[in-house]
């Protein structure tokens, strides 16, 4: 071979050996952002679910409870905050107001004591396990979602993609992290 084309030869390894120092990491990247915002969608649709059954469980409960129209506002109110936080797309939002719901849903808990044939009935059964049966499941695409956001973010934060992530507009992803609602330790008054 000729030096030029011995030279061309060089020239063109070392071309494909940095492109696919870029592209190969590159391609990664993308499938694992992608991966965060599948199990950021899948977060939504569990939480939109839980929104769903929000109204027929407060219809149930109506029924048997005329005077305790102030605990179903709040209800209302929460279901209301965390149909909107979803549609926002914020993590924290979304953690925040289905803390408000979740302590709203505990108020109606309290309100259902004072009622046992409330208590008895197959329709408010049925909707309280499908809504306890969500607050498993949202916990559990919870972890999925911090799992894939900490493969991204460690991918993301080590070499060599460090070098050039920035510059091809990856950033970090925030964790869903429990909101300080969730740290407070509830506390029922039974009017005691």
């Amino acid at each position: 071979m000729e030096s030029r084309q011995v030279r061309l030869l060089i020239i063109v390894v070392i071309i494909l050996a940095i492109g696919l120092f870029i592209i190969a990491p590159y391609n990664s990247m993308i499938q694992l952002r992608n991966n965060v915002y599948e199990q950021k969608a899948q977060i939504e649709n569990v939480l939109q679910a839980r929104v769903e059954k929000i109204p027929d469980l407060v219809a149930t409960v109506k029924e048997y409870t005329k005077h305790e129209e102030e605990v179903f506002t709040q209800v209302a109110k929460a279901r209301a905050g965390l149909a909107e936080a979803i549609q926002t797309g914020d993590i924290e939002k979304m953690e925040t107001a289905n803390g408000e719901l979740s302590t709203a849903l505990k108020q109606l808990d309290v309100v259902v004591e004072a009622y046992p044939e409330l208590k008895a009935s197959e329709l408010y059964r049925g909707l309280m396990d499908e809504i306890s049966g969500s607050v498993n499941r949202i916990s559990q695409e919870r972890r999925t979602y911090n799992k894939v956001v900490t493969e991204y973010n460690n991918k993301l934060q080590t070499f060599p993609t460090v070098m050039y992530a920035g510059m091809l507009g990856f950033t970090p992803e925030k964790y869903f992290e429990a909101s300080e609602e969730a740290h407070k330790t509830n506390v029922v008054d039974f009017g005691d």
